[in-house]
C-alpha cells in the first residue's frame, strides 16, 4: 500500500459484471478530477487470442481438460505483481492493452485478440485503477493482494454470473451455448483453485442475488434484471463505514450481519458511488499531504 501512489483493484470472474464497478469508478473519476492510470487484468495474459487457441488445442490431445485464462501457466502473475510493486513505489511501471474486438484494434492497425506494445504508465498520475480477473492473487510465487489500497470484489452468486457470460458471450461473442459451457466447465479447477480465494483478500465484496429462479442458467433467455435482484455488500473491516447513512440513503436497505448491508439491485450502483467517493476522497487527502511532505 502506498500514501504517494495509490491502487485500486477490482476482480472478478469473466461474466461476473466487473464493468459495472468500473464504470462507477470513471464517473468518480471524472467528477473528482483524478487521473488514474487504467490496466485491464487481460493484457497481462501470456498469449494472444490466435496462440491460445493453439496451445489449449494441444492441451486437449495431450489429456488437460483444464487448460484455461484463470490459471498461473497463462498469466503473467509475475508481470501484475512488478506493476504493482513499481507504481506503490515510484509512480511507474508498464502495461500495454488487449485489443478484443475490431474497433478496439482498429487505431493500432492490428487483429482482433492481440496485444499491443508495452509502454510506461503515464507519467503524473494520481492513482493505479486495474480491473480484471487478478488482483487480488496470492500464490507461492506472488502476492499481489498486498498492494491495492482499495479491494473490490464482483461476486455474483454462480448461476447468475454463469447466466451473464452465457448471455454475452451468445450474443456479443457469436458463441454457442455448448461452446460456452465447455468453457465454464474447462475453468472450473482454476475458477476454485486462483478465482474464488481472492475473495478472502478483498475489502469489499459485492454480490448480486437474483430473487427469481435460475435453477438451469443453461436454459436461461434472459439476464435477471437490476429490479429482479439484491445486492450484498460486505465489508471486511466495517470500521468507520457510516451504515446508517447508506441506510438512510438508499432506500429498502437493510443490514444482515454487522459488517453486512443488502440493497436492492437497482440501487448497487448509487450504494457503490456513496461507499467509494469518500474512499477517493482520503486517499487524495492523503497522497496530497504526503506529496507535500517531500
Amino acid at each position: 500500500m502506498s500514501e504517494r501512489h495509490p491502487i485500486i483493484a477490482i476482480t472478478g470472474s469473466s461474466g461476473a459484471g466487473t464493468s459495472s464497478v468500473t464504470r462507477t469508478f470513471q464517473n468518480i473519476f471524472r467528477r473528482e478530477k483524478v487521473a488514474a492510470a487504467v490496466i485491464e487484468g487481460d493484457s497481462f495474459h501470456r498469449f494472444d487470442r490466435q496462440e491460445m487457441k493453439q496451445r489449449q488445442a494441444d492441451a486437449q490431445q495431450q489429456g488437460n481438460g483444464h487448460f484455461s485464462h484463470f490459471g498461473p501457466d497463462n498469466n503473467l502473475f509475475g508481470e501484475l505483481e512488478q506493476l504493482f510493486r513499481s507504481y506503490s513505489e515510484t509512480g511507474t511501471g508498464t502495461r500495454r492493452k488487449y485489443l478484443h474486438d475490431t474497433e478496439e484494434a482498429a487505431p493500432y492497425g492490428q487483429e482482433p485478440g492481440t496485444f499491443t506494445p508495452w509502454e510506461d504508465v503515464p507519467a503524473g498520475t494520481d492513482m493505479l485503477f486495474y480491473e480484471g480477473l487478478h488482483g487480488a492473487v496470492v500464490t507461492p510465487k506472488v502476492d499481489i493482494a498486498r498492494y491495492p489500497d482499495l479491494l473490490i470484489g464482483v461476486v455474483p452468486v454462480i448461476n447468475l454470473e454463469w447466466i451473464q457470460k452465457l448471455w454475452r458471450d451468445k450474443n456479443v461473442r457469436g458463441y454457442s451455448t455448448d461452446a460456452v459451457t465447455d468453457t465454464i466447465l474447462r475453468r472450473m479447477p482454476d475458477y476454485v483453485n486462483y478465482i474464488v480465494p481472492q475473495f478472502a483478500h478483498t475489502h469489499v465484496n459485492f454480490q448480486r442475488v437474483p430473487v427469481v429462479d435460475t435453477s438451469n442458467p443453461f436454459m436461461s433467455r434472459t439476464i435477471p434484471t437490476a429490479d429482479e435482484s439484491i445486492c450484498v455488500i460486505r465489508f471486511a473491516d466495517p470500521k468507520g463505514i457510516d451504515f446508517p447513512y447508506l441506510l438512510n440513503m438508499i432506500n429498502n436497505a437493510w443490514m444482515s450481519r454487522a459488517n453486512t448491508i443488502v440493497v436492492p439491485g437497482g440501487k448497487m450502483e448509487l450504494a457503490m458511488q456513496l461507499i467509494f467517493t469518500p474512499f477517493v476522497w482520503r486517499m487524495m487527502e492523503r497522497r496530497q499531504q504526503a506529496v507535500g511532505a517531500l
